[in-house]
């Protein structure tokens, strides 16, 4: 048995079929959905009653919906420096602007209390070529989301995404130490930022604070000419997941009791601490998204001990 419940975005194994979607996640052992694009039409864009309706179908499974994936904060921040051309700005059905930011705002925390999702993840608006000189308004905007999450009983959850300004551990480090906020937490994805060459585990993790760390994406690709080619988990630039030591079992059971399902394929502790990605290490020499978890990576998560 895993120490981990393992989970998905939805729409990474069919962005047209919610139900063959959830079929193929539980067939590998999957008890937890992240809900980006249904129908191939983006979550933040459908009514009340097919927000239901996703809803009642993934319970139907007898899943849990972890996160809505939004697409909050994914667009040009205006008098910006110039965008980084050599990154790809991939909107996952969500063109939307900054002036959309209010209304899309109010509408994902009331998606996110229909679907009983303890997360909604954001961005960093689209990466320039001088990314910290958007840190002050990002900083504003995710206060203010933060803030609102709270009173909700929900988090924020910022994701490192290489085409935005905050996508590496480093990045994510410099800038969370600005914002200290119990409703901020990161989501961290190692295989983003590789795509910027940093090198996720152990040079960017060790300067991440693992508490803030409230949900993992575990992805898989290589990168050429500053363009990541995706592949199956494991198969592209995922080397190894290495049975955790002694210590870091003890620390993660001391600070977490149980663990909750991330995703795609990947860790979130309950009370969203982070320490329970100690439980195992990492390491890659590219990157990813997991467009369709493969089984051998779920048998790769079930061979870490069970705590139970």
């Amino acid at each position: 048995m895993s120490a981990f419940r393992t989970a998905a975005i939805t729409d990474e194994f069919s962005p047209d079929d919610l139900d063959g979607a959830l079929d193929g996640m539980a067939a590998v052992g999957m008890t937890g959905a992240e809900l980006r694009v249904v129908g191939r039409r983006n979550m933040i864009d459908l009514s009340d009653e097919e927000v239901d309706g996703v809803r009642a179908a993934v319970e139907a499974k007898g899943m849990e919906i972890i996160s809505l994936a939004s697409p909050l904060l994914k667009c040009v921040l205006p008098s910006s420096p110039p965008l980084d051309s050599r990154v790809q700005h991939d909107v996952f059905g969500s063109p939307h602007t900054f002036e959309d930011q209010p209304r899309l705002t109010q509408r994902a925390f009331e998606i996110a209390e229909r679907l009983g999702a303890g997360i909604i993840r954001v961005f960093s608006f689209w990466r320039t070529t001088q990314p910290e000189q958007c840190y002050p308004q990002l900083r504003d905007a995710l206060i203010a989301l933060a803030d609102q999450a709270a009173a909700r009983g929900v988090i924020i959850g910022l994701e490192n995404e290489h085409a935005c300004n905050v996508g590496t551990g480093a990045e994510a480090a410099r800038f969370l130490s600005t914002v200290d906020h119990p409703a901020l937490q990161l989501v961290w994805d190692p295989a983003n930022a590789s795509i910027l060459g940093e090198t996720p585990f152990p040079d960017g993790y060790a300067q991440l604070t693992a508490s803030r760390i409230g949900h993992v994406h575990a992805k898989d690709c290589y990168v050429k000419d500053h363009k990541p080619v995706w592949g199956a988990v494991g198969e592209m630039g995922i080397d190894a997941i290495r049975r955790p030591t002694a210590s870091s079992i003890a620390d993660a059971m001391a600070a977490v009791p149980g663990m909750t399902p991330a995703s795609p394929a990947p860790l979130i502790p309950r009370g969203f601490s982070g320490d329970g990605v100690s439980w195992w290490s990492m390491t890659t020499s590219g990157i990813s998204l997991a467009y369709g978890m493969r089984k051998s990576m779920n048998e790769a998560f079930c061979s870490c001990p069970s705590l139970s």
